[in-house]
């Protein structure tokens, strides 16, 4: 192949940042790697997104080790991806949750997808031994559930399908802050291989209305402020809607994979080139959005052989 398949050339490692988005809530960023949040409550924390292995997780334990001694009592997953779920173990957490769509990707194709991934960003898999399975949650939600910290209340709710079918968020309202997993990224391309493209600009407007003062991302730096808030949705916004426009297109008059993964690089490349995993998502952006836009609506399983069969029919 003339080019690394997806990053599994990417060796860099990543600058890790800890931010604070409200009063005893924090972001564990890391240049476009992905994110994990904190929530500290009166007597335990809460951590979203668990990262891909328990090495990793440990990464995230050593930032709120920084900031609080009390113990990690719930895990929230907003959705089923390898990358975010395969270091639960690593928290010790009594509560892992998850909604009930996510719950059942795992059950259809989580061990497919945690064989894709490794094989596509090998990287984010440092320590993969210590994985000891996949992971399920012990409570799971159909549309929301409230979790209380002592006072603080926590609400995790799905809005729409967008990233992913499961997709929850997380909202702490005392501080007005939102947790949105790949729904919202910042300077990072979205995902979009399991999306839904039809859904996820409803899921950004639900996700808008609650005119939130900061937003932890699936990926990029935290966005403190209403500007940057809206900024980042709108540019998630744009992103999305730039990679379907011209995949539908394309198969809407007929054409081939590779036509429409052409005119989407017509349109993409010259806005996000420079985002972070662009490179990595946007052969398996193109193939979700040309299937959904011939009426494919539940987005095929990714498996390692399809994954390096749709990247060489693209180099070809």
């Amino acid at each position: 192949m003339s080019k690394a398949f997806a990053s599994a050339g990417d060796l860099t490692e990543k600058a890790i940042s800890f931010t604070e988005v409200g009063d005893g809530l924090w972001a564990f960023t890391a240049e476009g790697d992905p994110n994990s949040g904190v929530i500290i409550g009166d007597d335990s924390v809460m951590i979203v997104e668990a990262q891909a292995t328990p090495r990793l997780a440990n990464k995230v334990i050593e930032k709120v080790r920084d900031v609080t001694d009390k113990p990690i009592s719930h895990l929230v997953l907003t959705h089923y991806h390898a990358v975010r779920v395969l270091g639960a173990s690593a928290y010790g957490a009594d509560q892992i949750i998850m909604s009930d769509k996510a719950r059942a990707m795992v059950v259809e194709r989580g061990q497919e997808d945690w064989d894709s991934e490794f094989q596509r960003f090998p990287r984010l898999f440092e320590g993969h031994e210590s994985i000891p399975g996949l992971t399920y949650p012990t409570t799971s939600f159909s549309d929301s559930m409230t979790v209380y910290l002592g006072k603080r209340q926590v609400d995790i709710k799905h809005l729409g399908r967008a990233h992913t079918a499961g997709d929850a968020v997380i909202h702490v309202p005392d501080q007005n802050v939102m947790f949105t997993g790949d729904i919202v990224e910042y300077h990072s391309a979205c995902y979009c291989g399991d999306g839904h493209f039809g859904d996820w600009g409803g899921t950004l407007d639900a996700i808008k209305a609650y005119d939130v003062d900061a937003i932890a991302p699936g990926r990029g730096d935290a966005l403190v402020g209403k500007d940057m808030v809206t900024a980042a949705i709108e540019n998630t916004r744009d992103f999305v809607t730039s990679t379907y426009r011209p995949a539908a297109r394309i198969a809407a008059s007929g054409g081939t994979l590779k036509e429409a993964w052409d005119a989407v690089r017509a349109a993409c490349d010259p806005k996000f080139k420079d985002y972070a995993i662009y490179e990595h998502c946007l052969p398996f952006n193109v193939a979700r959005a040309f299937d959904e836009a011939r009426g494919i609506d539940t987005p095929r399983i990714w498996t390692d052989k399809r994954d390096l069969e749709m990247w060489a029919a693209l180099q070809g």
